[in-house]
């Protein structure tokens, strides 16, 4: 497979980047940026010298691959369109508005046998990458992301802009069904649910403690686990893990004889380009991608789940 040509659809905030990684790849062409603000296309068009348009159909019969970074309500329809026309996709979080829209666009991709990847971008997250090989049936997490309000995502409430990151990692972490739900919100900046916390109980025993907030004072994307050998912190915003266990390598922690911890700092790195490599290797591959549109399918349904939950339980 030569030299592969992409376009991304969307680029405000977010897609704008998504732009910028496709640009600097090796053995990928970005052919053009669509949005519907003819402006903003043109900004970012001649930013990176490659040709705007508004209408992405116009790109359907020049490209191989695409990022969808439009609104949550145009995603499924977007989407649809690319992969019929035998297009790879790496569509941003959350899938879809519906689980019936995920169902069908994970149908549309395997007929077309074409690549179809979910944006979680956390899953890039060089701290994350490095709990290969140490986590072991995990048996409770609480998990804290909280950012300062900005007008985008409010198209959705806080479980779907936000929490759904967290909601995608737990489920990769835990081998079970989520056996019940309890949750609670308010909204306080917005139309939608600002902030929310859900309390998850799996069918192997597990409980997760899920907070997300978009009216913070202060940023903050930690998660903790348990498990029966050790416990473990994972900072995604300074890149960073510990983990005490008992034994005798490590820094003794002060009043737990016997148990130690070990720290490792990661480099920040770039975790939108490896997200986007991650998804050209899967098209020049032929492989599963990372996050598979299954994996988006399944952490859509447990957040619409959790925002069934919270609209019985928010005060009108």
């Amino acid at each position: 497979m030569g030299t592969l040509r992409a376009a991304v659809i969307g680029v405000g905030y977010l897609g704008r980047f998504h732009a910028q990684k496709y640009a600097a790849l090796d053995g990928v062409e970005l052919v053009g940026v669509v949005d519907t603000d003819g402006e903003r296309a043109a900004t970012v068009g001649a930013e990176l010298g490659v040709q705007a348009f508004a209408d992405y159909r116009e790109l359907l019969d020049c490209i191989d691959l695409a990022s969808v970074v439009v609104p949550t309500s145009c995603h499924y329809a977007v989407t649809r369109d690319l992969l019929e026309a035998g297009c790879h996709v790496l569509v941003e979080k959350p899938f879809t508005e519906t689980v019936a829209e995920a169902d069908d666009l994970i149908r549309r991709a395997r007929q077309q046998r074409v690549a179809l990847q979910v944006g979680h971008l956390e899953r890039f997250n060089p701290a994350l990458l490095s709990l290969e090989g140490v986590l072991n049936n995990p048996m409770f997490l609480e998990s804290h992301r909280l950012t300062s309000f900005r007008s985008r995502g409010t198209d959705v409430n806080v479980v779907l802009d936000l929490m759904i990151h967290d909601i995608d990692i737990i489920l990769s972490m835990v081998p079970a069904d989520v056996r019940s739900i309890s949750a609670v919100g308010v909204p306080i900046l917005s139309d939608e649910v600002d902030i929310a916390n859900a309390r998850l109980e799996f069918d192997n025993g597990c409980v997760a403690n899920v907070t997300a907030s978009r009216v913070s004072q202060h940023s903050l994307r930690k998660i903790r686990v348990f498990q029966s050998d050790a416990y473990i912190s994972i900072d995604y915003q300074k890149h960073r893990i510990g983990v005490c266990r008992k034994g005798d390598e490590g820094f003794p922690v002060p009043g737990l004889p016997g148990i130690v911890l070990k720290e490792q700092q990661f480099e920040e790195g770039d975790s939108l380009l490896a997200e986007i490599r991650a998804f050209v290797e899967a098209v020049r591959s032929g492989s599963a991608p990372p996050v598979t549109g299954e994996d988006g399918k399944r952490a859509l349904e447990l957040a619409l789940q959790i925002s069934r939950q919270l609209a019985r339980t928010t005060p009108a």
